[in-house]
């Protein structure tokens, strides 16, 4: 294991005492004053605080086309990503335009076949839809690079809408309209939409709009009963969770929690045997989001969007039961490359000081990013893994540490060595990229380097940032439950706090789990250390999550070990 830093956040005194005084329980003013939040009014999660649609640019304009094409009775296919964030997306596009009178049906490129995005092998696709050749493409999180794809369609008589959420390039496609937060001009408060939120906003201008041109008995449908898939979608995709991303995100939990949900999320905790009046953005990232995730990964995401789709119980276990043996097969797959790769890496080929790249023609495409994922946290650097793809080139993928910025390392490799990176794209924490495969000895010491020169450092240490000392009161159950029932995630991280500890006790469990019985002060608690099994020394620093341990009906408070040091 990497040994790790630990570092206090700074107390925001004045934030804090502000965020008190406005009856915000002490320690979560206290947590949300070290995370930014400097006024209780951001920290309002009801739908009054979300910023409005007409602020997101182009939002209205293309809101108008589609009121425009429902009136023409115009045939339009949705164009998904196939992750969880996709597949969410497409659904929220679907429930909505469906309800406001559109013809629309939906694919997701396969990605192994053609890819990601809208490519013109895509819109061939899309002109031989079972459907009929339709005569409006909306993507939703994807496009924004798509310049060919949309060229192609425009060509086979086909219009196109950019809904997407990533970072565009130098040129944008010349689509019918784009609405993205990131590109260039758009003022619009929250950079962090994920491509899940971008079209739930869509589809409120939508409403909107159809309630100006008199569309509507009355106000139309409703549409907060889809919060459910935007916070699924959102947590899924790592997205920074800004002030109006929590909002959506709590928007989404409190309707799990209060049993109001589409039938396809409702099958997905079944199967991964969560409960939903708990439901946490923890499940949604590690329980629900995985799930869909694997459909994308090994198989068609199709299945994921029809499970979210469907409003008949019993077809959504059905198919939440196929994406969880998908997720399993998954799971298999993935430690068997896990185990290959940390064999290589200790036998045959060790990590370069500052990177880590492992290459097995025999992989899975598909799982490659989560074996990344794995080395990165293991090495501690930035990491890519590669598999053969059928056309022979290495198909690879990379998860990289906060002070690497893991595009620009492959883009100053690309410029460097012409023509050894055949496509490549991503952002700063992952990118994915196609290799010539007698090029990859040469690109291993050359994406080192690489790493080096743009760091200008040769090791990585990680940074735990802690909240401090846990103060005795707060160490219960309902502060536990609180805690909770927050909205914790990227950008926004969950409350980890650091104290001493003598340790009274301590064993494994199932060989791989160390469990311990502490004392600081004259309080005892019960800990446990996941994935560790080597024993701690009587005194340790601990870095530690509060939480709540259920064992046969009794509740009792836990904390949950990130990472220990010797006091």
């Amino acid at each position: 294991m990497v040994r790790a830093q630990l570092i206090d956040r700074r107390d925001h005194a004045a934030s804090r005492q502000r965020l008190e005084a406005a009856g915000i329980h002490p320690l979560l003013a206290r947590l949300w004053a070290a995370r930014g939040i400097d006024d209780p009014a951001h920290a309002k999660q009801g739908w009054a605080a979300m910023i409005p649609p007409g602020h997101l640019t182009h939002a209205e304009a293309a809101a108008a086309l589609l009121a425009d094409a429902i009136a023409a009775r115009k045939h339009m296919l949705v164009v998904a990503d196939y992750d969880c964030d996709g597949a969410t997306a497409c659904a929220v596009a679907l429930r909505a335009l469906r309800r406001m009178g559109a013809t629309v049906d939906f694919l997701v490129p396969d990605r192994f076949e053609t890819g990601y995005g809208l490519s013109p092998a895509v819109v061939d696709l899309a002109v031989a839809h079972p459907a009929g050749k339709p005569d409006l493409l909306i993507t939703v999180d994807n496009g924004i690079a798509s310049i060919d794809g949309v060229n192609a369609a425009r060509r086979a008589g086909m219009e196109v809408i950019i809904t997407d959420h990533h970072l565009p390039g130098d040129t944008l496609p010349e689509a019918l309209a784009i609405v993205n937060p990131n590109q260039p001009g758009c003022g619009f408060p929250s950079k962090h939409l994920a491509g899940v939120g971008v079209i739930f906003y869509l589809m409120l201008a939508l409403r909107a709009e159809l309630r100006r041109r008199g569309a509507f008995h009355d106000n139309g449908p409703r549409l907060d009963d889809l919060a459910d898939l935007v916070a699924l979608g959102t947590v899924a995709d790592v997205v920074r969770l800004d002030a109006n991303n929590r909002l959506l995100v709590t928007q989404g939990l409190q309707r799990m929690r209060q049993g109001r949900m589409q039938p396809g999320v409702r099958a997905l905790f079944e199967v991964a045997g969560r409960e939903p009046r708990n439901a946490t953005a923890f499940d949604l990232g590690f329980a629900l989001g995985p799930r869909l995730n694997a459909a994308g990964r090994l198989a068609d995401m199709s299945l994921g969007v029809h499970c979210l789709l469907t409003d008949d119980p019993e077809q959504a276990r059905a198919m939440a039961a196929q994406l969880d043996a998908i997720n399993q097969e998954r799971r298999q797959i993935e430690l068997s490359m896990r185990e290959e790769a940390f064999n290589v890496l200790t036998h045959e080929a060790p990590a370069r000081p500052a990177s880590v790249c492992v290459y097995h023609p025999e992989w899975h495409q598909g799982v490659v990013g989560l074996v990344a994922s794995r080395l990165k946290e293991t090495y501690w650097r930035p990491a890519l893994a590669f598999a053969r793809s059928d056309d022979g080139v290495l198909r690879g993928s990379g998860r990289s540490v906060p002070e690497v910025h893991l595009r620009d390392v492959l883009d100053l490799v690309s410029k460097r060595q012409p023509g050894m990176i055949l496509k490549f794209g991503g952002h700063a924490m992952a990118a994915g990229l196609t290799l010539v495969e007698s090029a990859y000895g040469d690109f291993v010491d050359r994406f080192d380097a690489a790493v080096r020169e743009l760091s200008g450092v040769d090791r990585f240490e990680p940074v735990i940032e802690t909240d401090g000392s846990l103060e005795p009161e707060f160490v219960t159950i309902d502060v536990a439950r609180l805690l909770q029932e927050q909205v914790w995630g990227a950008g926004f991280p969950a409350p980890v706090f650091r104290d001493t500890f003598t340790i009274l006790h301590q064993r494994l469990l199932k060989n791989k789990h160390l469990k311990l019985f502490l004392q600081r002060g004259t309080q005892r608690f019960d800990a446990i250390w996941f994935n560790h099994a080597e024993p701690l020394p009587e005194r340790v620093e601990l870095a530690y999550r509060l939480d709540c341990n259920e064992w046969q009906g009794r509740v009792c408070v836990q904390l949950v070990v990130e990472h220990g040091l010797p006091a």
